[in-house]
């Protein structure tokens, strides 16, 4: 599984590849592998479309997000807090100690709320709708 942070190698075709090859070593051969992916360009390289269409990736199951999808900003707007404010400051030597890390931070969230301010105009918005649904039309119409 990984969150909607950004990978820290990069965002090249090459690094998405890189990455998608590390999680199929690791990930058990009986299992599916479902990747959300935001609408970047790296994920469709030649070299990513080749290596997804093996047999042996017949596990893998893809699933774009339209563009302007704003689910997807908000969880990697979340993401952002922890990230920014508590994790890249510390020094964590196994997963469990991150994990708690997060923990932690969810829970302080938790009893803590601070309430999202929404900046966007609504013509901003309007408009990222506008351009999500001729993105969904597009893609059930092929």
């Amino acid at each position: 599984r990984r969150s909607a942070h950004r990978s820290p190698q990069g965002r090249t075709g090459a690094d998405v590849l890189g990455f998608f090859k590390q999680i199929d070593a690791s990930v058990p051969r009986g299992l599916a592998v479902h990747v959300v992916l935001d609408n970047l360009s790296a994920h469709t390289t030649p070299d990513i479309t080749k290596w997804l269409a093996h047999k042996d990736r017949r596990r893998w199951h893809m699933h774009p997000t339209p563009t302007s999808s704003s689910w997807l900003n908000l969880i990697e707007r979340w993401f952002k807090e922890p990230t920014d404010k508590r994790l890249r400051r510390g020094v964590f030597t196994s997963v469990a100690d991150l994990t708690d890390a997060i923990t932690t931070w969810a829970e302080h969230l938790e009893h803590h709320p601070k309430p999202f301010i929404w900046k966007a105009t609504a013509e901003d918005i309007i408009a990222k709708v506008r351009r999500g649904r001729a993105t969904l039309n597009h893609i059930n119409s092929h």
